[in-house]
């Protein structure tokens, strides 16, 4: 028995990151519903294209409208706020497979993922910049992965 290997593959089972839900969510066909589960004020500022904003208050009622065998991907603000586990707990224990986008909506919106943002009722793109601390800049237009 390998205890750091069955370590690693339980983290990979339950978590995800935000270049990976973003290629899921561009194949068209993710297996998933992305969960925003940050409350309106937040949805409004910014929130990951694609997502379904769901705060955690609400998924008791909401996540058993999903038929059972859907899986869920959960994010907050961050790494440093334990939201999306405790979304991930909710929904876990209402049955439903779920995996957490570590880094949150933090990290998506640095490594220049679309965003949009609520403002005056409308839906707008406030897509930024890749960060170079978090993701490589594009040459030529093209993204560059970090083979990860």
């Amino acid at each position: 028995m390998n205890a750091a290997a069955d370590h690693f593959r339980a983290k990979l089972a339950f978590e995800t990151d935000p270049s990976d839900v973003h290629a899921a969510l561009e194949s068209g066909e993710p297996g998933f519903v992305l969960i925003d589960t940050r409350d309106q004020a937040a949805w409004n500022q910014g929130h990951a294209r694609g997502a379904t904003h769901m705060p955690k208050p609400e998924m008791p009622a909401r996540i058993p409208t999903y038929p059972p065998g859907t899986a869920f991907v959960v994010y907050c603000w961050g790494p440093a706020c334990n939201g999306a586990t405790r979304a991930g707990l909710i929904i876990a224990e209402l049955g439903y497979a779920v995996r957490e986008m570590i880094g949150g909506f933090e990290y998506w919106a640095r490594e220049g993922l679309p965003v949009d943002a609520v403002v005056a009722g409308a839906v707008v793109d406030v897509t930024r910049a890749p960060d170079p601390l978090t993701a490589p800049a594009p040459v030529s237009g093209a993204r560059i992965a970090c083979d990860c």
